[in-house]
Formats: C-alpha cells, structure tokens, sequence
C-alpha cells in the first residue's frame, strides 16, 4: 500500500512538473497570431485589449470611410469594437518600382467574428476572381488596390490574409495553424528576435521596421530623414503602465557604430526640438499636445551595441487623441 501510494504522488507530482513546464514555454512563447506568420523582413503585433480598457476608444470611434462602412454593414463587424489582435508580416519587395511597390503584407487578426456573414461578404468579392481549396481551408481571391488579397477563416476568431503576388504566404499561414500549438513554431524572424521583445509588452515590432517609411534607401519620419538605412535592424516595443511606454532599440554590428548612431540622433532630436520651438501654432490642438509631450519625454542613449530610443505618453493624451 504504501508503494502504490508513493507511485502515485511521483506520477502526479511529475504531471505537476509537465503541466508547469508546458505553462513556463507557453508564456515565453510568442503569441500566437504572430507564430502563424510566414518568414518576412519584420513584423509588427499589436493587442488591443489593454489600449482599449485604457482609452476606451471603441466609444468613440470615428467616422467610417464608404468601403469600411459597407463592411460593416456586410458583416456585422465593427474593428474598434470587435478586432482583439492584429499581427502583420512585412515582405520587402524585389523591385520597389514595380506593381507591388516597395512593401507587401501578410495578416493575421483575432476577434470576435460572425463567420456566416463574413464568408457571404468575401465569396461576394471573390466572384470573379474565385477562389482556391488548400488543405481543408478555402482562400477567396479579392482585387485591391490593383494587388490580389487572398484572405481565409482559418476558425471562428482568427482571419488571415496576404497581398504578396503568389499564394506560397497564406499556404504557409495555413500551414502554420495546423501546428499552433507548438510554442517553438513561428518564423526565423521571431525565433532571432522575439527574445528581445520586453515582457508582456502588449504591442511590438521586430526586424527591419523602417520598411513602410523608406524612401531611397533612407528612413523618413515627420519630413525628416533619419540617418539609418532602410534595412537597419530595430526591436520596438509599446507597454502600458498608467502611461504608454515607448522603447525602441537599435541593433548595431559594434559599439562604435552604436555610438556613432547615438549621437546622430540626439543631433536630429535637438533639430526637430527647435523646429517645433520655432513653429509653434497659435492655437493647441490635443494633437499638437501629444506631440510635443511625446518629443519631450524622447530619450535617446547608448547600451553597448544598440541604441536605445524611450518616450512615455499619458493615458489622458491618449483619450483625447481617441475621442
């Protein structure tokens, strides 16, 4: 009796030890919708959820275009209201002057779904130039903007979607749900990089994020280009703690180099500082606020081969800006 009784606490003191371990991976994971990416040049996550209790801006949304007001009506779906998270994948294009341009898009959103309504609204645009069976998913064709979307429900609260000009993406998407479970699955991106994402940052972007802001091989932001390449390396997080967090680390080949981009910078945040001194409106609007409480609080210094950018923006600017 009393072996069986030790063999039993060692059985579940060992299923104790999986259960915690299985839980330990799956924090460290990264989350899911971003594991389900195909491989590309950065990725950007965002989880709502937390900016949405905080800023309550689902109260106040704004005034629909005609196309996202028609898809709302379509499908019931409001995105302020029912998105929960949003992960993109950024492919950098061969030729930036061809019909892609520069950037294509890989996605993955979380919400709440009406699935009947939707798959109506996506065979409705997808008549015409049809759609395709892969493994038990079905993937609708949708003209956009001169690019074919390709979007699929992969289940009842998670759409995928990719502009990229063959279907090889959103296959690899689909690919990847069959084995989501998995916390080593994902990307080489997000197998590199996710390490550095700070914890629980509830928005992130990792790899070469100047992708949408590029112009001749050249970082351009607020009119101003920024001395980084293009391809320059950043791991980018957003936290929230009674104020919104900003922290974006620049990774450098060596410290030299790190020091050099540190103090390239400063001097373009010093030029931007007394280009706003200069320039200051007559009249405030909560968005010219918000900048300028954002530029104040930017901090830009060195940690051996990186540099690193924080800045903090108030939750109250943050309602104002969503009202």
């Amino acid at each position: 009796m009393r072996r069986r009784t030790l063999y039993t606490l060692l059985a579940v003191l060992l299923l104790l030890c999986a259960l915690a371990a299985a839980f330990y991976l799956r924090q460290k994971a990264p989350p899911e919708a971003a594991r389900l990416l195909p491989e590309s040049d950065a990725i950007v996550y965002i989880n709502l959820k937390p900016f949405r209790a905080a800023t309550h801006f689902d109260r106040n949304p704004p005034t629909p275009s005609p196309s996202l007001q028609q898809f709302t009506d379509a499908t019931g779906i409001v995105p302020e209201r029912d998105l929960d998270i949003a992960a993109f994948a950024l492919h950098a294009m061969p030729d930036p002057a061809g019909p892609n341009g520069p950037v294509a898009f890989s996605e993955v959103f979380e919400g709440r779904f009406d699935t009947a309504r939707l798959k109506r609204y996506l065979a409705a645009l997808a008549a015409r130039t049809g759609q395709e069976d892969y493994a038990g998913q079905t993937i609708y064709s949708i003209p956009s903007q001169g690019r074919i979307l390709r979007v699929t429900l992969l289940s009842y609260d998670t759409l995928a979607a990719s502009n990229m000009p063959t279907p090889e993406q959103i296959h690899s998407i689909i690919d990847r749900h069959r084995t989501a479970a998995s916390p080593f699955a994902g990307s080489g991106l997000l197998e590199a990089r996710y390490k550095d994402v700070p914890a629980f940052a509830p928005a992130w972007a990792i790899g070469h994020i100047g992708l949408p802001f590029a112009e001749n091989n050249k970082i351009t932001l607020l009119g101003l280009e920024l001395p980084l390449p293009a391809d320059t390396t950043f791991v980018a997080s957003l936290r929230y703690a009674g104020a919104v967090h900003l922290r974006i680390d620049q990774i450098l080949p060596t410290e030299a180099e790190a020091a050099q981009s540190t103090q390239a910078l400063n001097q373009l945040l010093n030029l931007f500082r007394n280009l706003q001194l200069s320039q200051q409106p007559t009249t405030h609007t909560p968005e010219d606020a918000a900048v300028h409480q954002l530029t104040d609080s930017i901090l830009i210094e060195q940690h051996k081969d990186r540099t690193t950018l924080t800045a903090t923006l108030p939750t109250e600017t943050l309602k104002h800006l969503s009202q």
